[in-house]
C-alpha cells in the first residue's frame, strides 16, 4: 500500500462527512420545496385537465379528466381574451415607460445630481418598499373625480381632467402611470450599478476623440449596459405580465372590464370555484411569460 493511497483515505472520509452535512442542511429546504412548491405545481397541472370545482374538494377522486377542454374554454372566453389584451397593453406601454424613467433617474444620480444624492436615491426607491395596497389606495384618492388632487391641480391651469378610474379610455393609462411611478425605483438601482461599472477611461478616450455626450451614451454606455438591460427587462416583464393588485384595489377590473388582467381574471375563477379552468388559465399565463422571456433573451443576449 503506497503512501498516496493512505493519504487519500482521510480525504475521502472528509468528503463523505461534508456530503452528509450538506444533505442534513438541505433536507429541511427540500421537504418544504416538495410540500409547498413541487406538489402544488404537479397538482395544479393535473387539475387543469380535469373538471374540478369547489364541490369536488371533498371527493377529489370523483373528478373527470377532460384533457385540454379547459384550455380551449379559456381561449374562447371573450373576457379572458379581453384580459389578455389589457395585460398586453399594460406591458407594452408600462414596461418601456418604467425603463425610461429608471434609466433617466439612474443617469441623473450617476452624473447629474451631486448634492443630496443619497436622499434622492432613497426617495426614488421608497415607493418600491411601500405596500402596493397602500400605494393603490392613495392613488385612488389622487385620481378620483371629482375632488382628486390630480384633477384639482389640472383645474388650476384650466384643464378639465378626465374621470381617470371611471372612464374606460383613461382607466388603464391611470394604472400604468401609477405602476411606472411605483416600480421604476428597482430598475433605477440596477441601472445605477450598471452605469458605475462602465470604465470611465472609455468615456475619456471618446471625449478626446471629439465624441459628444449623446454619442458616448449611445455607443459606449448602452452597449455595455446590455446585460443589465436584459435582466431589468426580463424581471419587469415577468412582474407586469402578472399585475394584479393595481386593478384589484383601484378599479375591481372595471369599468367595463377595461382594466381586468389575466391574473385577476384567473383569481376570480378560483373564487367562483372553477378550479380546473383557473389552473388552465394559470398555465397559459406561464406559457406567455416563458415565450416573452425567451424572446427577450434572443434579442439582447446575442451581443452581450
Amino acid at each position: 500500500m503506497t503512501t498516496q493511497t493512505v493519504s487519500r483515505r482521510p480525504e475521502r472520509r472528509s468528503g463523505r462527512r461534508e456530503g452528509r452535512a450538506a444533505w442534513v442542511l438541505a433536507i429541511p429546504f427540500c421537504l418544504l420545496f416538495l410540500a409547498f412548491t413541487a406538489w402544488p405545481v404537479v397538482q395544479s397541472l393535473f387539475m387543469s385537465i380535469t373538471d374540478t370545482k369547489a364541490r369536488d374538494l371533498r371527493s377529489p377522486f370523483s373528478v373527470n379528466i377532460i384533457g385540454l377542454d379547459n384550455y380551449t374554454k379559456a381561449l374562447s372566453d371573450p373576457v379572458f381574451r379581453r384580459a389578455a389584451l389589457n395585460t398586453a397593453y399594460f406591458v407594452l406601454i408600462g414596461m418601456p415607460l418604467t425603463l425610461v424613467l429608471a434609466l433617466a433617474a439612474a443617469v441623473a444620480l450617476d452624473k447629474g445630481i451631486t448634492r443630496f444624492r443619497s436622499i434622492f436615491r432613497l426617495g426614488f426607491y421608497t415607493p418600491v418598499i411601500t405596500s402596493i395596497v397602500a400605494v393603490a389606495v392613495v392613488w385612488r384618492f389622487l385620481l378620483q373625480d371629482p375632488g382628486g388632487l390630480i384633477n384639482t391641480a389640472l383645474g388650476w391651469v384650466g384643464i378639465d381632467g378626465p374621470n381617470w378610474l371611471g372612464d374606460p379610455n383613461w382607466s388603464m393609462p391611470a394604472l400604468i402611470m401609477m405602476a411606472s411611478w411605483r416600480n421604476f425605483g428597482t430598475a433605477m438601482i440596477i441601472f445605477l450599478a450598471g452605469l458605475q461599472a462602465v470604465p470611465p477611461e472609455l468615456h475619456e478616450a471618446a471625449a478626446i476623440d471629439g465624441a459628444g455626450t449623446w454619442r458616448r451614451f449611445r455607443h459606449i454606455t448602452m452597449p455595455l449596459l446590455r446585460p443589465t438591460l436584459l435582466f431589468v427587462m426580463v424581471t419587469t416583464a415577468i412582474g407586469y405580465l402578472q399585475f394584479f393588485e393595481e386593478p384589484f384595489v383601484m378599479t375591481k377590473g372595471g369599468p367595463l372590464n377595461s382594466t381586468i388582467s389575466l391574473s385577476m381574471y384567473t383569481y376570480n375563477q378560483f373564487g367562483y370555484g372553477n378550479y380546473g379552468l383557473a389552473s388552465a388559465m394559470s398555465y397559459l399565463i406561464f406559457i406567455v411569460i416563458a415565450i416573452v422571456t425567451a424572446v427577450q433573451f434572443r434579442l439582447l443576449r446575442e451581443r452581450t
